[in-house]
């Protein structure tokens, strides 16, 4: 077969449009704690990376700094020419005074600015010629940007996000907050961006609009630069795998559970002094073999299948990371009664029925796992029930000897405060500052890292957060299980932790649904937490449907909504 040779002006054009974000000597530093040092990557047109690591290893940071919203302490990030980055806007207040259909336009800047300019020449009453020709200019510029669909291509993203057509041309600032969150969704994927920045894109999601995510970025042909502790979601669409481990950032082919499984492997190798060097390539390349057969079968496109072809055995490290040590020990024995629910009935404030006449018990020794298409409907049970919102109808009761844990969805509230970590947990379980520290220990904070700060970050002040998002979700665990309760509450428990720790309180509640005189309630969208319940419960339609489960685990894929 012949073989033709480029000329030197097509190899300037393809270079000239090759698209990509590149890193350069980058280095990030707060005070004394430096995250990472000379970091040097390229993220190519094509792929999607995920980028992972423990909580408050800088992740986000590390979005930021591509982004441009953070300066790095030195190196540089360079795109490439007339190049668009979208980044998925964590500031959900910002467009209170736009429409729906505005804010989602407002993401592709370029063409917002024209349609701006456009209007503004229009409404003049002494239209120039001057004005003629650049309205002139405008409008071409419009038309090669797709400006007529504009509108069209906005409300088709934010159906599939699950807004209906009714929320449209409202403001932002009448949307709840979970709406918000999907609006903005569909500002950053709005206009086919060149370049893709999602923090936690999946947060307050439900199964079907995650599906629909990830339907449309296996279909995007830019590169995408993703941070999330969903790892079935980084399995569905990641191309590459990007790890922040102790002060390092590496890049590896393939997707989460390719990084995760490789690099224990090669760890449990490296742990085998006796094992030769030829026999542990054997079985590195076999486990490579293995994989790219299972990849070869799954819905990925052709051009992500080719990557483990291109893997180097070398290329596979061992994993350093560390996870929380979290042991849930009940002071004393509970009652036989844990709770009676009666006739409950919960509304949204605008008259939407979340769920009525819902009626169950729970005993000692329960594990019952609560399933809803509509995460408000479960996360308004679980306020209900632990004192902090009325219902509309209905009652509940509490055994007399029980005491709580509850893990809300939204923390928030607990971290309104100018207290050091060790100060904070002190509010919540009896112990002196030595067994706080210890405590805190098993939830990996150790050294000066016990006197962070809790506080929120305030945007207005400029007055960043000390905990990241994971940092928040491990400590409110940490609240939690310091009170040594009966009872286990948790609304969403996995959610903002990487994906290890995430395993973690798996692994917890796993060892807990053991033990026959613990009670645990838990609401979750992770598929893995399910089948360690004896009992299922999913609100569908607003009413509650029990499913009793004996010896088999339960399959939430079989549950029919």
């Amino acid at each position: 077969m012949p073989t033709f040779a480029l000329s030197k002006i097509e190899i300037i054009y393809k270079l000239r449009y090759i698209r990509m974000i590149t890193v350069s000597n980058l280095a990030i530093q707060f005070g004394k704690r430096v995250l990472y040092n000379d970091v040097n990557m390229k993220f190519t047109n094509g792929n999607i990376y995920g980028v992972i690591g423990a909580n408050g290893a800088g992740k986000s940071t590390f979005l930021k700094a591509i982004s441009g919203e953070l300066e790095p302490t030195k190196g540089s990030v360079t795109l490439g020419p007339g190049e668009r980055l979208s980044v998925l806007s964590q500031d959900h207040f910002k467009f209170d005074e736009y429409t729906v259909m505005d804010t989602v336009m407002m993401g592709h800047t370029v063409l917002w600015d024209i349609m701006k300019q456009r209007e503004e020449l229009y409404a003049k009453t002494d239209f120039t010629d001057e004005d003629g020709l650049k309205v002139s200019e405008l409008e071409e510029k419009f038309a090669e940007l797709d400006g007529w669909n504009a509108e069209s291509d906005a409300a088709m993203l934010l159906s599939g996000l699950g807004i209906k057509e009714d929320k449209h041309y409202m403001k932002m600032g009448d949307l709840s907050g979970k709406e918000k969150v999907r609006v903005m969704l569909a500002q950053a994927l709005y206009g086919n961006p060149d370049n893709l920045l999602l923090d936690e894109p999946t947060n307050d999601l439900d199964m079907d609009t995650v599906t629909w995510l990830e339907e449309y970025l296996s279909n995007f042909e830019h590169t995408v630069l993703v941070v999330s502790h969903d790892r079935h979601f980084l399995d569905s669409v990641c191309t590459h795998t990007v790890d922040i481990d102790f002060g390092k950032v590496n890049m590896f082919a393939g997707n989460y559970s390719f990084w995760y499984e490789s690099s224990q492997l090669a760890l449990r190798q490296q742990q085998n002094q006796k094992a030769k060097a030829e026999e542990k390539k054997k079985e590195l390349e076999e486990f490579i073999r293995r994989f790219s057969a299972n990849v070869a079968k799954s819905k990925q496109t052709t051009s992500r299948k080719k990557m483990l072809e291109k893997l180097n055995v070398e290329e596979i490290k061992p994993s350093s990371r560390k996870y929380p040590g979290i042991i849930f020990t009940p002071d004393r024995e509970p009652g036989n009664q844990i709770l009676e629910v009666s006739g409950l009935r919960a509304e949204t404030e605008d008259g939407v029925v979340l769920f009525n006449d819902v009626n169950f018990n729970v005993e000692k020794g329960d594990k019952i796992v609560f399933l809803s298409r509509d995460p408000r409907a479960m996360t308004a049970l679980f306020e209900i029930i632990n004192g902090n919102r009325k219902p509309q109808a209905g009652k509940f009761d509490w055994g007399v000897t029980i005491t709580t844990a509850y893990l809300p969805l939204d923390n928030t509230d607990f971290f309104e405060c100018d207290l050091n970590l060790v100060d904070w947990l002190s509010q919540f379980g009896e112990g002196n500052e030595v067994y706080m520290k210890g405590f805190l220990g098993r939830m990996l904070f150790s050294g000066e890292e016990v006197l962070k700060k809790v506080g929120l970050e305030d945007r207005m002040n400029n007055f960043p957060s000390q905990l990241s998002g994971g940092e928040q979700q491990r400590v409110s665990i940490a609240r939690a299980l310091a009170k040594n309760p009966k009872l286990l509450l948790c609304d969403e428990p996995t959610g903002a932790l990487d994906y290890n720790t995430g395993k973690n309180i798996l692994r917890l509640l796993q060892d807990t649904c053991r033990n026959d005189g613990v009670t645990v309630i838990v609401i979750t969208h992770n598929s893995a937490i399910a089948p360690m319940a004896d009992r299922v419960i999913t609100v569908k339609n607003s009413k509650v449907d029990k499913v009793e489960i004996n010896k088999d685990p339960v399959d939430v894929s079989t549950i029919e909504w």
